[in-house]
Parts: structure tokens; C-alpha cells; sequence
């Protein structure tokens, strides 16, 4: 079981991890090489460092405009000049966090989930998804998770939009492909051998899987082009990975990644909960109970409003997601209680 609501992180802790996470969002535009420009696409509207390569013209993308975005691109030319000493800074914030115990991720899994950051995976969409993610709630939440048996996976699942990676225009370099190369991991064959959504690490048996919201009644393939690999389709997918919030993995001098609102988080464990009951991965089921329950307490006490709203918003979406959140719910009445209160 996973440890309390009221096992608080420390509050220095807690502080810490803001400066860290605010840093390393304002440190985005510190990295411009040329000119930001702002582009819209539809209703949204994106930034993009725009520079010259010998005689062509280059637009990386930089991140869906916000306040925070705009105030930092009002400061680009200190942050700029600023670099050295704001990445000694948040080496500084990593090591307090250690000392005040922070959990945070493995080497093995920081470390590759640092490659895959500096290539653009989160930067174009990429959102953490699974265990590994519900980790990084230690510090979004200020609450201490235990470690257990539960906890352990070998498996790392990033989630991305189909069309948000073909609006984007832009893509991870290097290659995702040639990162998990060098970190000796080699692409699972598939049934399709044009798609390639799954690799693997010899020496450690980690598994990175690649998944995509399926908007169809059938699940299957699809592609993810700003990253470059493709993804399997599942349903409810797209109810996790809507309005993702940043987070900061303690590694090195931080890493800036992409994981669910943990409101989301918890009523999609319900769901997914439900779904595993009589697969091949049954056992997974009880641990997606035990992250929800431990999720929705937690929730339930801190921010309560917008627990109430992603779980309104699931049950509204058809008979289908309500059967599935009621087959949960039965196994878990003290969350029942929570959630219909």
C-alpha cells in the first residue's frame, strides 16, 4: 500500500521542487538560437525559435503559448546571459532534493528519459504515462509514496496525439531511434513491420512503448511524425493525455518532462483497472486500484474541485465509460464514497 495523505514531503522540499520546475519551464527560451516567432494553427497558437542554417531557414518549436511562456520570452536576453549560473542553480535544487528524500526515478530510467527530453520527445508532445509517471506525483503533490513491490515496472509508456505531432512541424533530432540505439535498446517486431512502436533494452529488460488516443471503434497502429516512431491506438487514451502538466524529474540539473494531471491520472486508473480485469495483464489491475485510491485521497483533500470535474467528465462521456468506472468503484468503496460524495 502506498503511503498516506498526510505523509507530507517537507516543505523545503516542496519549494524547491517549484523553483526547480519554474526554472526549467523559463529555461526553454534561454536555449532560443534566433528569432521567437508566434504561429497559429487552428484555435491555438505556438512559439518557435526561427533561426538560418547556412542559406535555409529553421523553426523549432518551442511550446503552446501561455503567460508564463510570454513573460519568459520578455526576459530571453537574461536568461540567455544567464544560463551557466541558473544550471548551477538547478543542480543546486536537485541536490536539496535528494536530502530531503524525495523518491524521483532510477538512474537507469533518469538517465534515458534525459536523452529523450534534449532530442524534443516532450517538447513535441510526448507525455510520461504509467508508473514511472505516477511517481513524479511525490513532488506535484507533496506527499511521500512508499516504495513497494508495486511500484517496480520494466516498463516505460510515452503517449503522444496523432494530430498534434503532424501540426507541430518539427521533429526530435537526434532520431529517437538512434537515442534508444545507444542506449542498447533494440525495436520489438510487429505483426506490421512498417510500424515500430515498442523497443527494448537487452540488458535490463526495459520496455518503452509509444501509445496514441484511438478516436475509432477499432484499436490499431498509427504514427506519431514530429517524433519520428509509431504508437498503438487505445481508447480513453485521450482523456489521460488532455492538458498535461510539466514536471521535473531530480536528475542531474533537472529534466523537464510532460505526465497527466493527476486527476486524470486516478479516474483513467479506474478505467484501465477495469479493462486489465480478465487479460493478459490482470495482474496490473490491483496496482492501477492502489494508484487510484491512493490519487483520489490525496485529492480529495487537496484539491477536491478539480477531482470532482475529471470524474463528472469520464462518466459523461458514455454508458460504456460508466461501466467501466462502476466495476472499479465496486471493488474500492471507500474511493466510491470519495468520488459520489
Amino acid at each position: 500500500m502506498y503511503g498516506t495523505a498526510m505523509d507530507r514531503i517537507s516543505t523545503v522540499a516542496e519549494i524547491a521542487y517549484r523553483d526547480l520546475l519554474r526554472m526549467l519551464k523559463d529555461d526553454r527560451v534561454g536555449a532560443i538560437r534566433g528569432t521567437p516567432i508566434l504561429r497559429t494553427k487552428g484555435q491555438k497558437k505556438y512559439w518557435y525559435d526561427q533561426y538560418r542554417v547556412g542559406t535555409s531557414v529553421r523553426q523549432k518549436y518551442i511550446g503552446e503559448d501561455s503567460p508564463q511562456l510570454q513573460a519568459a520570452m520578455e526576459q530571453r536576453t537574461t536568461l540567455k546571459e544567464t544560463q551557466a549560473h541558473r544550471r548551477a542553480n538547478r543542480s543546486r535544487l536537485v541536490r536539496l532534493l535528494r536530502t530531503e528524500g524525495l523518491l524521483g526515478l532510477d538512474g537507469a530510467n533518469a538517465s534515458l528519459l534525459s536523452s529523450l527530453a534534449n532530442a524534443g520527445l516532450f517538447r513535441l508532445g510526448g507525455t510520461l504515462i504509467g508508473t514511472v509517471a505516477f511517481r513524479l506525483y511525490e513532488a506535484e503533490l507533496g506527499v511521500n509514496i512508499t516504495v513497494d513491490a508495486l511500484l517496480n515496472t520494466n516498463d516505460i509508456d510515452i503517449a503522444s496525439f496523432t494530430r498534434l505531432s503532424l501540426a507541430l512541424d518539427d521533429q526530435a533530432s537526434p532520431s529517437l531511434s538512434d537515442v534508444f540505439s545507444d542506449f542498447k535498446f533494440d525495436p520489438v517486431p510487429s505483426l506490421d513491420r512498417e510500424h515500430v512502436w515498442k523497443w527494448r533494452q537487452t540488458r535490463s529488460d526495459l520496455l518503452v512503448e509509444f501509445l496514441t488516443p484511438s478516436f475509432t471503434e477499432k484499436e490499431g497502429l498509427g504514427r506519431l511524425p514530429a517524433l519520428g516512431v509509431s504508437a498503438q491506438s487505445l481508447h480513453h487514451l485521450n482523456f489521460l493525455i488532455a492538458d498535461p502538466i510539466h514536471a521535473a524529474i531530480p536528475y542531474r540539473d533537472g529534466v523537464l518532462i510532460q505526465i497527466p494531471s493527476p486527476e486524470r491520472f486516478a479516474i483513467h486508473k479506474l478505467i484501465v483497472a477495469d479493462r486489465r480485469r480478465d487479460g493478459p495483464d490482470s495482474f496490473k489491475a490491483r496496482k492501477d486500484r492502489d494508484q487510484a485510491r491512493f490519487l483520489v485521497h490525496v485529492l480529495a483533500e487537496d484539491r477536491p474541485d478539480e477531482l470532482a470535474m475529471a470524474f463528472e467528465d469520464a462518466m459523461s462521456r458514455g454508458p460504456k465509460w460508466q461501466e467501466r468506472l462502476d466495476a472499479s468503484l465496486k471493488r474500492l468503496p471507500d474511493v466510491r464514497d470519495v468520488l459520489t460524495a
